[in-house]
Formats: C-alpha cells, structure tokens, sequence
C-alpha cells in the first residue's frame, strides 16, 4: 500500500516535532544550568538577581567561589590524576588487546573476548563492590604471609584510595577502549604491514609505522572516550575512593546537606572543559585523517 502525501507530510511533522522535544529536554536544563551560574541570589534559582563572577571567584565566607574553594579543587585534581590514568592504562592495553584478538589465534580466544567484554553489562555497584572485597581479602592474605610490618606498604596501595579507583575504573573502561580500536584494526588492510615488510622493514617496524598511524583517530577517540568516562564516574568510584574524593563524589556530598550556585559554577566548568576537549579530540582524528 502506497503512502498518500498527507500522511508522508503528517509523518514529516511529527519528526521534526520530535526533534525539537528532544532538543529542548536535552539543552534548556543546560542553559538554565549556566544561567543560574552568574546569577546573584543565594539560592540557585530564578529570578534574575544581576550578574554575578563570586561562584567562580570569590573568597568571601558566605559565597565561595569554585577556584577559591580548596577541597572543590583538590576534588578536580583528584579526577584529572584518576582519569588521566586510566585514559592511558586504557589506550596502552586497550591497542594491545585488539592486535591480540584481531590478529592472533589461541586456545579460549572466544571465552576470553566475552571475559573482557562482561564488564559492560555488569552494574558498577558490583564491580566496585566486588573489587573492594577482593582488595580486602588480598590485604588480610598479604598480612598473614608477611606480617603486618613488611606488608604495610602493599597494604596501604590496596586500601581504598587512588590505585583501587583506577583499577576499579579501568575495569569497564578498558573493555570500551578494545572495542573502538579493534573495530578499525579489522578495516585495516594487512598487505601495508606485508609490503612494509618485503621493503626491508621489520614485523615491529611495520606495526609502528604503518598500523599505528592508521589506528591513531580510534586510539585518540578511545583516550577522549576514556578520559570521560572515568571523570565523571560515580558508582565504582563511590566504593572505591580514599580520603580525597572525585568531583562526582564531592559534589554528590555536598547536595545531600546544602544547594547552592556553586554547584550550578562547577557545572559550567565541567561542561566547558568536556566541551574542549571533545571539540579537540575530533579535531585532532580529522586531521589525521585527512593526512
């Protein structure tokens, strides 16, 4: 049965009604986010009191800005560290992994790809509760075979802090970065590599010079994705973090007790600096690309 124009055109603008609904519930929270930002009321809410810089910059007791707050920031540094490592424990074992299951044959190779793929269906209230326990039993083995003095320093990489959260993190976040390099491994043509080779080059030599340019966009789009992911990380995280906690964290704990436009400040901050470095990232792959 044929389509009559009025119902091709009915179609059209329940579409483009549907685009705009989706665009509206996407973007309008953000912008009252922002706006709410420089806003100077005490309450991060409307009407507009007049613009406002203290909840970006103000050492003021009753309104401390987001740079002026030193825990805030020790919160930042905390996730940048985190993330960064992760970022670069995931694209050094994340390129590893993918020659390994795109390239080679071994006995369990099926069983081993669904292992390194598990964690992505698994909840991260799991994963970070599981890994703190078995970082706890781990601890309490390491005490019973050398005694508490001599495995004090094991001990206290093991306790909750920044090595459990990387690791935590890279659990998931390593699997999402396998999956966007093997996904552009398996287009690449292996005679490059073999040309390379009957050249005079050497099996690494062809790899690093030939293979890696081209996998350069996935592994620089798998960093960015990385990056991310682990910074904005709640769940593992939560199970996981010492003394110092992660942005998410931080700001989780301080909307249990107290709103303000502090919170809406670091909102923007977040979303300007996830923004750039998004924005840099596709740069960057489209470069290499177009060379």
């Amino acid at each position: 049965m044929s389509r009559t124009p009025g119902s091709s055109a009915s179609l059209k603008v329940i579409y483009l009604l549907y685009i705009v609904a989706f665009l509206v519930f996407l973007f309008v929270p953000l912008v009252i986010n922002g706006v709410l930002a420089f806003n100077d009321k005490d309450s991060p809410s409307l009407p507009w009191k007049g613009f406002t810089l203290d909840w970006f910059y103000s050492a003021h007791e009753e309104r401390v800005g987001v740079f002026n707050d030193n825990i805030m920031m020790r919160a930042i540094g905390m996730s940048l560290r985190v993330a960064l490592s992760v970022c670069v424990l995931s694209i050094v074992v994340g390129t590893l992994s993918s020659f390994l299951f795109v390239r080679e044959k071994f006995w369990g190779k099926k069983f081993f790809h669904i292992a390194i793929i598990a964690p992505l269906v698994i909840p991260g209230i799991i994963i970070g509760i599981s890994i703190l326990v078995f970082f706890h039993g781990l601890i309490g083995v390491l005490r019973t075979l050398f005694g508490a003095q001599i495995a004090r320093p094991f001990v206290k990489m093991l306790q909750p802090g920044f090595l459990p959260v990387v690791l935590g993190q890279f659990s998931f976040i390593g699997t999402v970065a396998t999956l966007v390099i093997s996904a552009r491994l398996r287009k690449f043509p292996i005679e490059l590599e073999e040309a390379a080779m009957d050249l005079g080059s050497t099996r690494w030599g062809a790899v690093l010079r030939v293979t890696v340019p081209y996998l350069l966009p996935s592994i620089i789009g798998a960093g960015v994705i990385s990056f991310l992911l682990s910074f904005e990380n709640f769940p593992i995280t939560l199970f996981l973090i010492g003394h110092t906690p992660t942005i998410p964290i931080y700001l989780f704990s301080q909307l249990r007790f107290s709103l303000t436009p502090q919170i809406n400040a670091i909102s923007v901050v977040l979303m300007v600096g996830t923004s750039l470095l998004v924005l840099i990232g596709l740069g960057v792959m489209r470069l290499k690309k177009t060379k």
